[in-house]
């Protein structure tokens, strides 16, 4: 593998691209590093609460964990395959997204992958300030921009120093969170009203709840990942960066869920934080605190990897009705922007924020499911890898300005999913014949990805000649 000039380097460097192409002579990094960079990025808070899901509805603990991992496994294949896109091509994530729905068409999945974001920076926001409240003095109203304005800062200096900060924080994670799950297992049984034995065993719609929701929930981290591998040297093999990837965001996806699960089974009605500090206090007095502020940081680290992907995103949907220069300016404007829309949405959600935060893991999942079907079906069936990145970015080039293959199969994929819903204020008739369990994923990709396969067939679309460079 060709080794750039600059390979070695490993201080973080203020990074001066947004979402234009990396060339050749700055690529740099280790592939082995999207490992601790994605268990970090799925070790938060967050992840911890998809896993209170199951026993919540009454399935039992084992069950919950079963659901657990197999749902974070399936949905974690189609994330990790689109981390070979980042440095084959050079691009963040989305906005290859042109090249399958057009330079204006793209617009749909952009709009869809900004919700994300930001519901992600909210609630991150929202569970961080709870763990701060613990030590420090300060309302909402002082937390909610401090924390966010931190975030913004790390967004700023960029790619490096979000791949250093990350890559740190896993050692002390797994160390930290080591413990607390052998006091969750050991010390909260005996300590705990609750048995095992005496909590319902089966519940097939609070599994399928459970899978769902836990696929869902990694699935949703596919917008992010060409993100963070695309200065990788072009070269990088891609079956290592799909095994780095898939291994670090699977595997902290289902530890974490599954301590989750364990809580939620024996403090049952203790939020997040509470039991965290209850589980850890079994070690000794003041170590669940610690364990609080670890996850926090954790949690406030992703916090910028989320207003950083809000901000490529935000640029790239701009850059396709109006071109910009994708300069360092800009990127400080696009994060003010994700940052303030962020604090005025976490200062309006109600107190009850759990509730929301389960609709919002399934509302996107349905609409990410349709984009994530169709850029992969594009990139390894279709065009097989060979894009002209020149083209991507001139809205008169090969890929259009509105691609009608994609957004055909978008719209179709999406609308063979509503029947699926099982939403707070919409149960489709599928999901209500399920007693409420949400599938949708599953006809999702298959209509995204099958409808997309053969409308490329019938129609223009071929691998693409150009090399994947400027």
């Amino acid at each position: 593998m060709n080794t750039p000039s600059n390979a070695g380097r490993e201080l973080p460097r203020l990074e001066v691209r947004s979402i234009d192409y990396v060339p050749r002579e700055e690529r740099h990094g280790k592939i082995w590093h999207q490992g601790p960079f994605w268990f970090t990025g799925n070790f938060v808070f967050l992840t911890m609460m998809v896993g209170f899901t199951g026993p919540s509805m009454g399935l039992g603990l084992l069950w919950s964990m079963l659901a657990v991992a197999l749902g974070a496994c399936f949905g974690t294949i189609f994330m990790a395959l689109h981390a070979n896109q980042g440095p084959k091509m050079g691009l963040p994530q989305m906005i290859q997204s042109r090249a399958q729905f057009g330079s204006r068409g793209a617009i749909v999945p952009f709009a869809a992958t900004v919700f994300v974001y930001i519901g992600f920076i909210v609630f991150g926001v929202i569970l961080v300030t709870q763990a701060l409240q613990l030590v420090l003095p300060g309302t909402k109203a002082f937390w909610y921009p401090a924390l966010v304005v931190l975030s913004i800062i790390v967004a700023v200096v960029g790619y490096d120093l979000l791949h250093f900060v990350q890559r740190w924080l896993t050692y002390v994670l797994i160390a930290t969170f080591a413990v607390v799950t052998v006091m969750a297992v050991t010390a909260l049984p005996e300590a705990s009203a609750v048995t095992v034995a005496a909590t319902p065993h089966w519940d097939t719609t609070a599994f399928l709840v459970q899978l769902s929701l836990a696929a869902g929930y990694n699935i949703s981290y596919s917008v992010y990942v060409s993100d963070y591998s695309r200065y990788l040297p072009e070269d990088a093999p891609s079956g290592r960066l799909i095994f780095w990837t898939y291994l670090g965001a699977a595997g902290s996806a289902v530890w974490l869920m599954s301590l989750g699960a364990v809580l939620a089974t024996y403090l049952p009605g203790a939020d997040g934080i509470v039991a965290l500090v209850t589980t850890g206090n079994h070690f000794f007095p003041g170590f669940g605190v610690f364990v609080v502020l670890v996850g926090a940081a954790a949690q406030l680290s992703v916090t910028g990897v989320n207003c950083y992907g809000a901000m490529l995103t935000g640029i790239s949907a701009v850059d396709g009705f109006r071109p910009v220069r994708p300069t360092l300016g800009l990127r400080v404007a696009g994060l003010t922007l994700v940052g303030v829309t962020s604090i005025i949405v976490s200062l309006s959600l109600p107190e009850a924020y759990m509730s929301s935060f389960n609709g919002f893991v399934l509302l996107m999942l349905y609409f990410l499911i349709p984009w994530t079907a169709v850029n992969l079906v594009d990139f390894y069936a279709v065009r097989k890898g060979q894009y002209s990145i020149g083209e991507i970015f001139n809205p008169q080039g090969i890929y259009g300005r509105w691609a009608w293959q994609g957004i055909l199969s978008y719209a179709a994929a999406f609308i063979c999913m509503i029947p699926f819903f099982s939403l707070p204020f919409y149960v489709g008739p599928v999901a209500e014949a399920l007693g409420g369990a949400d599938v949708a994923f599953i006809p999702g990709l298959l209509m995204g990805g099958g409808l997309y396969y053969l409308l490329a067939l019938t129609g223009s679309k071929r691998p693409c000649a150009a090399p994947n460079h400027l």
